[in-house]
């Protein structure tokens, strides 16, 4: 499995449920706080190539993946 990326805040239940995610399936991930990075939507948006609006982003490798919602169907995919 590539290494995952998650762009996001601490504060938001949807980041902390996509670490969760990777964790339960041991997937390898980086996680990147926002805050404590000083990090806007426009940095995260200049480093994946397209507007950001809500956290979390998440890549896999270089490939974008989306929010939450979309890593979650992503996975089960992976597991089908």
């Amino acid at each position: 499995m590539e290494q995952v990326t998650i762009y996001g805040r601490s504060s938001c239940g949807f980041c902390v449920r996509a670490r969760s995610l990777c964790e339960s399936r041991n997937m390898p991930y980086t996680w990147v706080d926002m805050i404590e990075h000083g990090m806007t939507k426009e940095d995260i948006a200049d480093k994946i190539g397209r507007a950001v609006h809500t956290v979390p982003q998440i890549l896999v490798g270089d490939r974008y993946i989306g929010g939450y919602d979309d890593f979650a169907s992503y996975v089960r995919q992976l597991e089908a």
